[in-house]
């Protein structure tokens, strides 16, 4: 499968509140290659992050890729990170909110309580246990991305639709755009 055949499913299509399964076969062809085509699907789309289940394939990996871009202004630069079959070991007491969007649902923003620390285990796309702790923006997409292994969107976690905002709006408001 080529990245340009992918197709976003968006909020409403069934699969995108399905628990996703593990990876059993990483280093397979077919793995690597979609890990290569998930990353040039999510680079095109100007996202941070990209969870298989958004592309209605039912495994338990994403991809994390902070940089600034045009719905990111502000994000931090990071390596493309690939993410399998991961898992939260432990989460800071200490909980912020912050705003997100979501390529499976577009044009909307929600500010969605995170915990800003998290302690995280997940194998790499060349089978190596990674244990590791991300904070900040880093710490919001990889719970994020994990939600959609487990079915959850950002808005099943806003507390108030008044924290829900069009991203046109957003972007106004909050990069000075």
């Amino acid at each position: 499968m080529n990245h340009t055949d992918f197709e976003l499913i968006q909020l409403g299509h069934p699969h995108l509140r399905r628990q996703a399964e593990p990876v059993t076969e990483i280093l397979s062809t077919e793995t690597q290659h979609l890990l290569d085509e998930l990353l040039a699907f999510v680079i095109a789309k100007n996202g941070v992050g990209i969870a298989a289940p958004q592309v209605d394939i039912n495994q338990r990996l994403f991809i994390m890729c902070s940089r600034p871009n045009s719905r990111y202004p502000l994000a931090p630069e990071m390596a493309p990170t690939f993410v399998i079959n991961p898992e939260i070991i432990w989460r800071s007491d200490e909980v912020e909110k912050g705003w997100e969007g979501c390529l499976s649902l577009p044009g909307i923003r929600g500010l969605v309580p995170r915990h800003q620390a998290i302690k995280v285990q997940y194998t790499s796309r060349s089978n190596e246990h990674i244990e590791v702790e991300y904070t900040g923006f880093i710490a919001r997409v990889f719970q994020h991305e994990l939600d959609h292994l487990d079915g959850i969107v950002y808005i099943d976690r806003v507390e108030s639709t008044h924290e829900i905002m069009m991203e046109k709006e957003w972007l106004k408001q909050f990069t000075n755009n």
